[in-house]
């Protein structure tokens, strides 16, 4: 693979950047001068044999009440990309093949394509993915800068050349209408494809970022066409920018207009202070525009009519995502990294580093994380020093989803599974909150209940509290003397008093906190808007 894959983890999924411990490269496999391989015959060989439990997968398909998962037949696939057709199959990217695959949910069956066009012992990220409705799959290669057509059709491949200046990267894709829109990670630009083009010789427009030196991130398109993207460096902050792409095109397309620069049509947002790698962004149906933040726990709301960000936060990663064996991991974070809306307006993303896909309901401003099984001890802190791995531990980097419905798809890059989360199935209890909302000034502090009611009639053991807050000067105390891990009985809704405080510093603005409980398989709860004057 290119050296450019290097730089890639410094963005996705860098664990060793905030997690308190470092993590070899999830692109490029360590270097070793005599290492041992033993020829599979599978794409397993891409990795010499110690390497092939961290790559490869360290079990089979694992389900809980919620999420079921299929093991890839193929060895080592490295699955990525995912999207749905209108049949409802499932369509996913192979890291380490170079082939599209499809699962069939009704039978339950694989399909794996082979590309006679891709390099023997070839691996590129392939992160973008979209389904068009005359039966393509369309999707991104890092490695070789291009951007492939696959016909569901006739099964064959077609390769584009993508608009490379040596630095690119293309990242997602979207079909939108009779274009392809890209965007180029570290090319720094958001590029239009025209759909109905093929071969090597392929007409595009490249919007340039308006931050020189930046990266260009995830993308979504508005009810009106307007295109909101972010540009960022890293650790540096940056900006959401909306490009108005049907203005720009009416101009460029009537030659009695007065020409206008391309950046006339953008409209730039600085980034709260707080959001530092907005790698995901959606726009819902009430025009919100919602940014994943990469770096943190936390994810954003952008209102573009007041121009106000509002700062969400998840419930903190379970021990079992980091281990913490050494004891070094002393902040644990979520990374949420896609963002995505469904049908219903109900806001989903991958929570990288906590194991989850999660769902929140802006209206019932409730969050539903659901903890994926599959576990690869080899991406956390989980090794005791003895060299035999704990048992439930670790990551499947989950890099992608798609929504279908009520299911949410999604792959398990070093699990080499794919999984599927149903929301549909009635969950083990309920979050009622004493209020929505309170208000504080500096220096304040106000009790706020709230009760944890089952729904089934089973108990349920090994559960926590979660108290998240967004910023250091809110803080959320327990009344009741409750322990850390406790059992609710079906029978018996528990009230929990808490006592929010705000620090003297605490800045005046709008701000979330997070309340409920978690098991092993889900974690339910609720925001409270904290108003500090």
């Amino acid at each position: 693979m290119k050296k450019k894959g290097l730089l890639v983890v410094l963005f996705f999924g860098g664990i060793m950047v905030t997690s308190g411990f470092g993590l070899q490269s999830m692109m490029i496999p360590a270097e070793n001068d005599n290492p041992e391989l033993t020829i599979t015959g599978t794409p397993a060989d891409n990795f010499p044999d110690e390497q092939r439990a961290q790559f490869c997968g360290s079990s089979n398909a694992k389900s809980t009440n919620y999420i079921n998962e299929f093991s890839i037949p193929t060895l080592c696939t490295n699955p990525l990309a995912i999207v749905t057709d209108y049949d409802g199959n499932v369509w996913f990217t192979q890291t380490n093949t170079g082939k599209i695959a499809k699962f069939d949910p009704i039978t339950e069956q694989f399909t794996e394509y082979d590309n006679p066009s891709w390099p023997k012992g070839g691996r590129s990220m392939m992160w973008g993915i979209d389904y068009s409705p005359d039966g393509s799959i369309w999707f991104t290669d890092e490695s070789y800068d291009s951007v492939w057509r696959f016909s569901t059709i006739d099964k064959k491949y077609e390769r584009l050349s993508y608009p490379s200046d040596g630095n690119s990267l293309p990242q997602r894709l979207q079909v939108d209408g009779s274009q392809i829109i890209i965007n180029d990670f570290t090319g720094n630009k958001l590029t239009f494809l025209d759909l109905a083009q093929s071969g090597e010789n392929v007409n595009y427009l490249s919007i340039p970022s308006p931050i020189d030196g930046s990266v260009t991130a995830d993308f979504a398109i508005d009810a009106n066409g307007n295109v909101w993207f972010t540009n960022w460096l890293f650790q540096q902050g940056g900006v959401l920018v909306k490009f108005d792409q049907n203005g720009y095109r009416n101009l460029a397309e009537n030659p009695d207009e007065q020409f206008q620069p391309l950046l006339d049509f953008v409209d730039v947002y600085e980034l709260p202070r707080e959001l530092l790698t907005p790698n995901g962004s959606v726009v819902s149906d009430d025009g919100i525009i919602w940014l994943a933040d990469t770096t943190s726990s936390s994810f954003f709301s952008f209102d573009p009519l007041t121009e106000q960000f509002i700062q969400y936060v998840t419930a903190d990663p379970t021990l079992s995502t980091y281990g913490n064996q050494t004891g070094i991991v002393k902040s644990p974070i979520s990374r949420p990294y896609w963002i995505e809306s469904d049908d219903t307006g109900r806001i989903v993303f991958n929570s990288q580093t906590a194991n989850n896909i999660s769902v929140m309901d802006p209206t019932t401003q409730s969050l539903v994380e659901y903890h994926v099984p599959s576990k690869n001890p080899h991406w956390a802190d989980c090794d005791p020093g003895t060299g035999v791995m704990l048992n439930d531990c670790g990551l499947a980097q989950i890099f992608d989803f798609t929504i279908d419905g009520e299911k949410i798809w999604f792959t398990e890059w070093v699990e080499n599974n794919i999984g599927v989360v149903d929301t549909s199935i009635p969950l083990p209890l309920e979050i009622k909150l004493e209020s929505n909302s309170l208000t504080l000034t500096p220096g304040d502090a106000k009790s706020l209940n709230f009760i944890i009611s089952p729904t089934s009639q089973k108990n349920l053991f090994d559960v926590s509290l979660i108290l998240s807050t967004t910023h250091e000067f809110l803080n959320i105390d327990i009344v009741n003397d409750l322990p850390e891990i406790f059992q609710l009985d079906s029978d018996y809704p528990r009230s929990i008093r808490t006592n929010i405080s705000a620090s003297n510093d605490a800045v005046p603005g709008t701000y979330k906190i997070l309340l409920g409980v978690q098991s092993s398989d889900v974690a339910i709860s609720k925001f409270v808007t904290v108003t500090i004057e």
